[in-house]
């Protein structure tokens, strides 16, 4: 089972930038696709982004499209989400998996998380 670490949350302000890592440990984890989603309070955790581990191919949430990009480093196996133009309503714990399904409920393990805070 691959073990995951997610860092780099914090408090910003609107309009600021902020850069995730997920750090993936485990046998099979440099060779899996990975993803973020992300879980506001009160309300399901949904899909962020995804990667590939095979080929350059990404996928986007229609709200964070233009203002996210994932990105991967197989040699560290770490997974990063530049989050860039933050809005309020980005505020939510992030937390990244492996895999690329779309729906939460399809994955069993979860990582701690990491807060993100936006503040108007």
């Amino acid at each position: 089972q691959v073990q995951l670490v997610e860092s780099g949350g914090g408090l910003v302000q609107v309009g600021d930038s902020l850069s995730l890592s997920c750090d993936a440990s485990g046998p099979t984890a440099s060779t899996s696709d990975m993803a973020w989603f992300r879980q506001a309070p009160g309300k399901e955790r949904d899909f962020v982004a995804g990667i590939k581990w095979s080929v350059d191919k990404t996928f986007y949430a229609d709200s964070v499209k233009g203002r996210f990009t994932i990105s991967r480093d197989n040699v560290k196996n770490t997974v990063y989400l530049q989050m860039n133009s933050l809005k309020p309503e980005d505020t939510a714990v992030y937390y990244c998996n492996t895999g690329v399904i779309r729906s939460a409920s399809a994955y069993t393990y979860w990582g701690q998380g990491t807060q993100v805070t936006v503040s108007s």
